[in-house]
C-alpha cells in the first residue's frame, strides 16, 4: 500500500483535523507516494524499535516525533538521531495524537480498562458518578494500570464523581467538575492549585495511561491488506525501591 492510502484510512478512523492547534499529528517523516511493505504501531519511536523493524516500513505512533520548529538536524541529539535512522532505512512516520485522544483513547481507557460507566465526554475529559472509598479507587487504578505506587493530591475518604484524561491533562484543572481527577504528569504547582480548589488528583502516569493506543489501533488495522505489528515502546522512567 502507499502511505497516502493508509493515511486516508486513518483519517476516516480519527480525522486529523480534530487535533489541537499546537499538535503535530499526521505525516511527520516520509512521503505520501512511498510504497509501504510493513506497518508497525507504537506509542513512541525509540532507537530499539528503529533498529529492529524492516526497511520500507511505516510506523504509526501516538506521540509525534517532531514538536515545534526544528532549527537544525544534529544527528547526535534527539530527535534528529532517530530521524537519521529512519531516513537511512526508508521508514515513514504518521502520528495520531490529540485527534485519537478525542475519538478513541480516553473513552477506551475509562470504560474498557478502568471499568467506569461513561456519563459524559468533552474533548479530552471523561466523567462518571458513583461511590468509591479511597482504598477502592486507588486499588482499582493500581490493578488495571499495573502501577505499584500512586501519587495522590488531596486524598478524600469518599469519592462520588470522577473525571479522567489520559496522558498529561493537569492544564484542564479549571474545567474539571468532579471530586477526583485522574491524569498523568501532575506537577508541584498543579498539586498546589488542586488543593486550593478542593480537587483530589491521582497521577495515573503518562505512559501507563496511554500505552493502550497500540491495542486499539491494531484492532482497527486488521481490515487492511497489510500486516500491522505492535512494537512495544519502553517506559522512559525506571522506578527504584
Amino acid at each position: 500500500m502507499k502511505t497516502s492510502e493508509i493515511y486516508a484510512f486513518l483519517d476516516t478512523l480519527s480525522p486529523f483535523s480534530l487535533q489541537e492547534k499546537w499538535d503535530n499529528s499526521g505525516l511527520n517523516i516520509g512521503s505520501m507516494d512511498r510504497e509501504v511493505e510493513q506497518i508497525y504501531i507504537a506509542l513512541d519511536v525509540d532507537s530499539h524499535i528503529l533498529q529492529s523493524i524492516k526497511p520500507h516500513s511505516l510506523i504509526i505512533t501516538h506521540h509525534p516525533l517532531i514538536f515545534g520548529g526544528l532549527t537544525s538536524l544534529d544527528f547526535s541529539r534527539y530527535p534528529s538521531n532517530l530521524m537519521e535512522l529512519m531516513i537511512k532505512k526508508d521508514i515513514s512516520l504518521i502520528s495520531m495524537h490529540t485527534n485519537f485522544d478525542k475519538t478513541h483513547l480516553n473513552k477506551y481507557v475509562f470504560e474498557k480498562i478502568l471499568g467506569f460507566k461513561l456519563e459524559n465526554e468533552s474533548d479530552f475529559v471523561c466523567t462518571t458518578h458513583g461511590k468509591w472509598t479511597l482504598e477502592e479507587l486507588t486499588g482499582l487504578i493500581k490493578e488495571k494500570l499495573g502501577m505499584e505506587f500512586l501519587k495522590v493530591v488531596a486524598p478524600k475518604k469518599e469519592i462520588v464523581s470522577i473525571a479522567m484524561t489520559t496522558g498529561s491533562g493537569a492544564s484542564l484543572i479549571d474545567a474539571i467538575e468532579a471530586d477526583c481527577f485522574l491524569t498523568g504528569d501532575i506537577k508541584y504547582h498543579d498539586a498546589m492549585k488542586a488543593i486550593s480548589q478542593n480537587l483530589m488528583m491521582v497521577d495515573i502516569g503518562h505512559y501507563e495511561s496511554e500505552r493502550f493506543f497500540v491495542d486499539i489501533l491494531a484492532g482497527h488495522l486488521q481490515v487492511l491488506p497489510i500486516l500491522a505489528i505492535i512494537a512495544h515502546s519502553k517506559n522512559p522512567f525506571s522506578f527504584l525501591k
